[in-house]
């Protein structure tokens, strides 16, 4: 049986980090994972994140099962997180998921159980996973443009004009902020005008959120989330807490299918807990025990977005600092676009082989396709960045 399978192509960022770790020079930047490290090259534990484990090592009494969909309150304290009071809570069916990977998946597996002739409208560029998982469910995809590499930012008429040919039944997989790979998003304006296409051609969307609070803010970021769930009558969302919180390894995520009523949620509710029960049963709970914890104290809750908003002014000093030092370098705001950018993610917009040469001359690690994590960076490195990234003429 065995001998039937065949190589799977490797994947482009683990590949790179294993290059980085072998790579002998002092001075090299790891510019490559998508994890959020400090200033020190450190992924730190949250102090929030901290606290609840004392609490719960304390307080938990049982490592039972909690259930298919996960544990209700965790449901309710993200649906308030992202959604607030935008939508019915009895409209949303929940479940907890092993990451916002999980929630990704089981979100591609309900689309096609509900409607296996539809098409799934990602952006190009996207998250490569998603196009990976879309692939392996069998799910035909289409993209929309979206980037726009003369000026680093949204290419919205394009974007439009994509969407127009999908018809209705169709998903539009959109990202809730802090679009990865680019950096570069919608504004509250574009984002009304893509409800009005969705509603108009009857066009499903599914919204992965991975980032709240690393943009404009925690309710900022999650505005453009509410306008299409509190629009459209039917939405789905993919959200993760493995950024936010800072509990990468603890596989944190939530999928959310809002309906259009309550009887269609008692509906939801009953397949998405399904779908667990097919894929990996009872979801993990560790990390949304920590995450009810936290959103649901109000010290805890406190201290959490006073760090995470620490983490985000910080991420937005270095893409300042770096279109500073490139304006210095360069005599041109040409790369004003990284200080307009929100995020982890910035995409430069240049060749693979201007990205291969950075990382051989001056060791410099950064996706093929030219996208940057910009909290891999400290004020040490920022213009060592630079300079790489004028010397090899990007």
């Amino acid at each position: 049986m065995f001998e039937n399978l065949k190589p799977q192509p490797a994947d482009k960022i683990l590949a790179l980090m294993q290059m980085f770790r072998e790579d002998p020079r002092e001075q090299k930047i790891d510019l490559g994972v998508g994890v959020y490290k400090n200033a020190e090259g450190v992924t730190p534990v949250m102090r929030a994140v901290k606290a609840a484990e004392k609490q719960l090592w304390e307080a938990e009494t049982t490592k039972a099962y909690t259930g298919l969909a996960g544990d209700p309150a965790y449901g309710d304290a993200m649906i308030n997180l992202i959604l607030g009071s935008s939508v019915a809570r009895d409209t949303i069916a929940a479940v907890a998921t092993p990451g916002g990977t999980g929630a990704v998946r089981q979100a591609f597996e309900l689309i096609k159980m509900a409607n296996p002739g539809a098409r799934v409208f990602v952006s190009d560029p996207t998250w490569p996973n998603h196009l990976s998982i879309l692939k392996y469910v069998g799910i035909e995809t289409v993209t929309y443009r979206y980037f726009d590499r003369e000026t680093r930012g949204v290419n919205f008429d394009g974007m439009m004009e994509d969407l127009k040919g999908a018809q209705k039944g169709d998903v539009v997989l959109l990202h809730g902020c802090c679009h990865n790979p680019t950096g570069a998003n919608l504004n509250l304006t574009q984002w009304q005008e893509v409800v009005d296409l969705l509603n108009a051609q009857g066009l499903i969307p599914m919204i992965d959120i991975a980032y709240q609070g690393f943009g404009d803010g925690l309710e900022e970021d999650a505005a453009g989330v509410r306008l299409v769930a509190s629009s459209c009558p039917e939405t789905l969302i993919a959200a993760s807490c493995s950024k936010n919180f800072g509990i990468y390894r603890e596989r944190t995520g939530l999928l959310m299918a809002v309906a259009n009523d309550a009887s269609g949620q008692a509906l939801n509710q009953k397949t998405l807990a399904f779908l667990n029960r097919q894929n990996y049963s009872f979801p993990p709970d560790h990390g949304a025990r920590l995450v009810t914890m936290i959103l649901n104290d109000d010290a805890l809750r406190a201290d959490w977005a006073a760090e995470l908003e620490e983490v985000r002014l910080g991420m937005l000093g270095l893409r300042q600092s770096l279109a500073d030092e490139l304006q210095r370098l360069t005599g041109s705001d040409r790369f004003g676009f990284i200080a307009q950018h929100r995020g982890m993610f910035s995409l430069l917009g240049t060749t693979p082989e201007l990205v291969e040469k950075m990382r051989v001359d001056a060791g410099i690690y950064m996706v093929g396709d030219s996208r940057l994590n910009i909290a891999g960076l400290n004020a040490q490195t920022v213009p060592i960045l630079a300079k790489a990234i004028v010397d090899a003429g990007v």
